[in-house]
């Protein structure tokens, strides 16, 4: 018997991860999104603008619209390295229809940001992800448990909100460095450019991220550029070799010993394994 209370209910009409590396996309709604949407860019930039402010997206970038907002996204080629222009943009999207637990949720802050930048992203990253998946199940009893997930993640976007506007000093310098390892995970970088970042010395970064997070940030950079790669193997048709190498992994043989190491089959088996 469900406890399941649709008037209470926040349901998730849709929720995916996208990839963009061949075509430019624009999207624009002039008369409002009509639902609610939640996008966390998660590779590379795009240009969004919702109502009359403009946003250029990054790494760990969440943001969340109204249905009555107007919306533009566009994601073009960029300038690279060497001066290639390239597009390379990925995201989990996620729209939600309006109703009664929604629209309170949205009225508790005045005014709601529209940006949010998130400081532990790959907790975030998670949940989309499992939304995801449910999504892709398509039972009541999925629908169930994304309604509970949505209302977590919603509670999760007011706890980034409450934490940013009181947070000080040594906390925001550890969340700052989390944030520089998830945007730059897929290129090579040393413990010495974290410290260059938030201008500390070398020791004393490490041992203050340790500190704050339990684990070293050469662990948490090997642990955002596997959750990267799974996702790829789970949502784009790329080959593994090329999974890896985008993921920021020096070669496949090093890859595919510690994608075994932490899920317990190799790259190949564990696609396989997840194919509808």
């Amino acid at each position: 018997m469900t406890h399941f209370q649709p008037d209470f209910a926040c349901e998730v009409l849709d929720c995916g991860y996208a990839y963009h590396s061949t075509k430019p996309y624009h999207s624009i709604h002039k008369d409002g999104l009509k639902v609610y949407l939640f996008r966390i860019q998660t590779e590379g930039t795009s240009q969004t603008r919702i109502g009359k402010q403009s946003f250029t997206l990054e790494a760990g970038d969440l943001i969340v619209c109204h249905p009555d907002d107007y919306y533009e996204l566009h994601i073009d080629s960029e300038t690279q390295p060497l001066n290639e222009r390239k597009i390379l943009c990925a995201d989990y999207y996620l729209y939600c229809k309006a109703g009664a637990w929604m629209d309170h949720w949205w009225a508790t802050i005045s005014p709601r940001p529209r940006r949010i930048q998130v400081p532990i992203y790959e907790e975030m990253v998670t949940l989309f992800r499992q939304m995801s998946l449910e999504e892709r199940r398509a039972t009541m009893e999925s629908k169930e448990m994304n309604s509970y997930f949505m209302q977590i993640l919603c509670r999760m976007v007011d706890r980034i909100i409450r934490e940013q506007t009181t947070s000080k000093g040594k906390n925001i310098l550890a969340y700052r460095m989390k944030h520089y390892i998830e945007e730059h995970a897929t290129a090579p970088f040393k413990l010495e450019d974290v410290a260059d970042y938030i201008g500390l010395s070398v020791s004393r970064t490490v041992s203050l991220y340790k500190a704050f997070f339990g684990q070293s940030i050469m662990q948490y950079a090997l642990e955002v550029r596997l959750n990267m790669a799974r996702d790829r193997i789970l949502f784009s048709p790329m080959s593994l070799e090329q999974i890896a190498d985008l993921s920021g992994f020096a070669n496949y043989t090093y890859f595919h010993r510690v994608f075994k190491a932490k899920y317990g089959m190799s790259p190949r088996d564990f696609r396989n394994s997840r194919s509808i």
